[in-house]
């Protein structure tokens, strides 16, 4: 290629390159997968080293982040925020190990000196008396996912935070920053604050906290955020700084800017860059709970890859590793080059995201009867493992994200999990894409033949053959054998998958076949817990009726509403032949519920299966409603938090035994709420609709009333 045509491809990097700045970083609406990003950057940079006159100021390889979006004021940074440079490869790291010893070693500041005739103030950087270097020591730490921002402080107290921006100027924040609980608004310990400290820092959303939030925008029928980063990112950019308090978002700090002391004076406290994270973690601040000391580049590697395999059990998103020179004195030494100092270098992970085809989406019936669509994709390497398949959620999230067969789509394996669909490229849509109708694909379920329904309002479709489903066994058995259902003793998650993988249990009614020799020659079953076992299955067959019917686990039925069918039934076949209107005059029971139990009893496998059951030998005891006036008769109660004595099924029992009702949520119809320590939501709605509180000892007084 001639210098004309590289030129020209040159400038068109450029202007990509910028294009998805403005789309990541301002619009957070990122069009490319990060190892896309990644690629033109290299490209970039490769034709600038090459022709190093060609390279001007506003380079995307000469800016640190993207420009302040306008819409708050700017600030200008007394210490310029720079990012860092990048490694891929182990040979990267021992190439910026060789950079750092060879600068230090012409400079002077490593050399040798035998043991104990050293009488340099500064820290040693080498094993003293060795013949060759021993390393450079470091300070290694984990590659927050988030966004950088610099938090300034004067006298101890927080006055200013703004985003890095372009390094020189970012946007003003203080305002949204003062809502993060993470960051103090006056410095906390019993070190002398500096008169000016600039603390650097990144904010990001834990995994956990960026589940719940996109849940609740799904709830709310807003738009998900596309990952942790850019949920960060939009939370920080509020104009009103009670969304941001909203929004769960943490602050780490990892380095400083400005530190002046009280006659104007630049100062540092401390030789190293380990002491200086320490005596900022005194002042109050969450510093990086992953770093270590290394010596030499095969000690960062290791570091590296056992912060890889503790990757998927992080609470955050990290894409990386840092590694810095732990001595601040060589730090000075080393210095800058353009964008990014000498001293400290990136080590990323291998992309998380690539893009690859959709070639079809199959449909699987998870253990609670849930059809979730999965995407079958050609094979693509992502996050270091080959990914064949990623899931989809639901139609609503394929519809939302506009999913079609055929697509070229972003895929990510975030944290290690399972991988996803992140979005289509549009550009590369062929004319024949297919979308996807979830009902048309399977109109009945795939793995028993029952019929599949999405209720109104609902956005999962599922399988109602909830008792006979292959797919749903597990959860089915596991469920029945619980303590609130039929209370089956020894029947644990472990049997229960040996028995249906071993195929002698197909449904509920197998267990009552079951022999104590059989069980036996199971794994951890001797001849005592075998008969243990038995002896509790066949407790079970005469369960009172409300226990049957929680353990059918029938959609939307818990154990108090069981209990509220069985004593407005008082018969098994009478539930079960209810009509919608009959199933209404039920207390507490509304549309839903109705509808949900007719649809589970008019499935003819589900009724196969109590059929079974009743050939087996179990006989429902009737449940007679309470008689006479009693304490709570006609009250609602809601536990919440732990009780100092009694537990909350034995609460319960004595609620109901008083002619109560325990509810699972708040409401202007409950009488009561009954908090113990640790209460959660339930405590505050109740405060807010003004539902009077009861401690364990308001119970009693209650129920002895």
């Amino acid at each position: 290629m001639n210098d004309t045509a590289l030129h020209q491809q040159l400038l068109g990097l450029r202007e990509q390159i910028r294009a998805h700045n403005h789309r990541y970083y301002v619009l957070d609406d990122p069009s490319v997968s990060d190892a896309e990003y990644d690629g033109l950057m290299q490209q970039l940079q490769a034709i600038e080293q090459a022709h190093p006159d060609w390279i001007t100021q506003d380079s995307p390889s000469q800016r640190v982040g993207a420009a302040p979006v306008g819409h708050f004021a700017p600030v200008h940074h007394a210490v310029r925020m720079l990012s860092l440079g990048n490694a891929f490869q182990d040979q990267d790291i021992y190439a910026f190990d060789q950079r750092v010893q060879s600068i230090l070693i012409e400079s002077g500041l490593l050399a040798r000196q035998p043991t104990g005739e050293s009488d340099s103030p500064q820290p040693d950087l080498f094993a003293p008396g060795s013949a060759q270097p021993a390393g450079v020591d470091y300070l290694a730490e984990y590659k927050f996912d988030g966004l950088a921002v610099s938090l300034r402080y004067q006298h101890g107290q927080l006055v200013q935070a703004a985003t890095r921006g372009d390094g020189t100027e970012g946007e003003d924040i203080t305002a949204n920053i003062r809502t993060l609980r993470s960051v103090p608004l006056r410095l906390h310990g019993d070190a002398q604050a500096p008169e000016i400290l600039e603390v650097r820092g990144e904010v990001l959303m834990a995994r956990a906290d960026f589940a719940h939030l996109n849940q609740q925008q799904l709830v709310r029928g807003e738009k998900p955020f596309v990952n942790p980063r850019n949920a960060a990112a939009g939370s920080l950019r509020q104009l009103d700084p009670r969304v941001t308090a909203s929004r769960p978002l943490r602050f780490y700090a990892y380095g400083w800017g400005q530190i002046q002391d009280g006659t104007g004076q630049n100062m540092l406290p401390h030789a190293t860059h380990a002491a200086m994270l320490d005596w900022l973690a005194g002042f109050g601040f969450a510093v990086s709970p992953g770093r270590q000391a290394c010596r030499g580049a095969a000690a960062l590697l290791d570091f590296y890859q056992t912060v890889g395999a503790l990757r998927p059990t992080l609470p955050f998103d990290i894409d990386g590793v840092v590694y810095k020179v732990d001595s601040l004195q060589a730090q000075d030494l080393l210095g800058f080059v353009a964008r990014a100092p000498r001293f400290a270098i990136a080590h990323k992970f291998p992309a998380q995201e690539e893009t690859t085809r959709l070639l079809g989406i199959d449909v699987q019936v998870g253990r609670t009867g849930a059809l979730t669509p999965v995407a079958r994709l050609q094979p693509v390497f992502v996050g270091g493992v080959t990914v064949t398949n990623a899931t989809l959620h639901n139609e609503d999230e394929i519809r939302r994200k506009d999913i079609r067969i055929g697509d070229t789509v972003v895929v990510r394996r975030a944290g290690d999990v399972i991988p996803e669909i992140v979005a289509p490229v549009l550009q590369h849509r062929p004319a024949d894409a297919q979308v996807f109708d979830l009902l048309a694909v399977c109109p009945v379920c795939p793995e028993c033949g029952s019929a599949v329904e999405r209720p109104e309002g609902e956005i999962i479709t599922r399988c109602t053959g909830g008792l006979f489903c292959p797919a749903q066994r597990k959860q089915t058995l596991w469920h029945a054998a619980s303590r609130k259902a039929l209370d089956i003793d020894g029947l644990g998650d472990k049997l229960i998958e040996q028995l249906v993988d071993g195929g002698r249990v197909h449904t509920l009614a197998d267990l009552y076949s079951l022999t104590e020799l059989e069980l036996s020659t199971y794994p951890r079953m001797g001849r005592k817990s075998a008969a243990n076992l038995v002896q509790a299955i066949a407790a079970s067959r005469q369960p009172p009726l409300s226990r049957l019917l929680y353990a059918l686990g029938i959609r939307h039925v818990g154990d108090t509403t069981a209990r509220d069918l069985a004593r407005h039934f008082g018969t098994l076949s009478a539930v079960m032949d209810a009509s919608e209107d009959a199933l209404l005059q039920v207390p507490e029971v509304g549309p839903v519920v109705a509808a949900s139990i007719r649809r589970f009893f008019a499935e003819a496998h589900n009724r196969e299966v109590v059929t079974a059951l009743q050939e087996a030998g179990v006989q429902p005891q009737t449940e007679a409603p309470p008689q006479g006036l009693k304490a709570l008769a006609g009250k609602t109660l809601v536990l919440t938090g732990t009780l100092p004595t009694l537990s909350r099924d034995e609460a319960t029992r004595r609620v109901l035994a008083a002619g109560g009702k325990v509810s699972g949520s708040v409401s202007r119809k409950t009488a009561w709420v009954v908090a113990g320590s640790d209460a959660g939501s339930k405590l505050t709605k109740a405060q807010e609709l003004g539902v009077a509180i009861l401690d364990e000892a308001g119970l009693l007084k209650l129920l002895d009333a």
